[in-house]
């Protein structure tokens, strides 16, 4: 972690689900005491409708979102890279800190599954930060 504001990158496929709910979740937490982006390594054209329904049922409005390709530049500015399913897709710096969440796509899912989805991620959001908040 640099003594600045820490950065964390979530990295999905299509940035149109898993990635948008963690960078979601972690801002609403951070309250700005980390920057958050996410990115994908091969974006979709939209967000998915039921992730930002599931979103929105815990009051964060995700719908001014839109999925992002991850950059070379955006990896070498994050502290934290989290990679969720994006296989070898995401460049492997030094001195980065890399974790990889495994969570089932919500692409083609329900809401209750994608409800599952949201929660897993939450619980991880969380730890994150408690960790970013002990090392920092």
């Amino acid at each position: 972690m640099t003594e600045e504001t820490p950065e964390v990158l979530f990295v999905c496929v299509h940035n149109a689900g898993r990635s948008q709910m963690a960078a979601a979740l972690l801002e609403h937490y951070a309250q700005g005491r980390v920057r958050v982006r996410s990115g994908g390594s091969e974006p979709a054209e939209r967000l998915n409708p039921v992730v930002i329904e599931a979103m929105a049922e815990i009051g964060i409005d995700i719908t001014r979102e839109y999925p992002k390709p991850t950059t070379d530049e955006m990896v070498r500015g994050a502290d934290v890279v989290i990679t969720m399913g994006c296989g070898d897709a995401c460049p492997i710096y030094p001195g980065k800190r890399y974790e990889d969440w495994d969570l089932e796509d919500p692409a083609g899912k329900n809401l209750d599954t994608v409800h599952a989805i949201r929660n897993d991620i939450d619980q991880r959001v969380q730890a994150l930060l408690d960790e970013i908040g002990r090392s920092g």
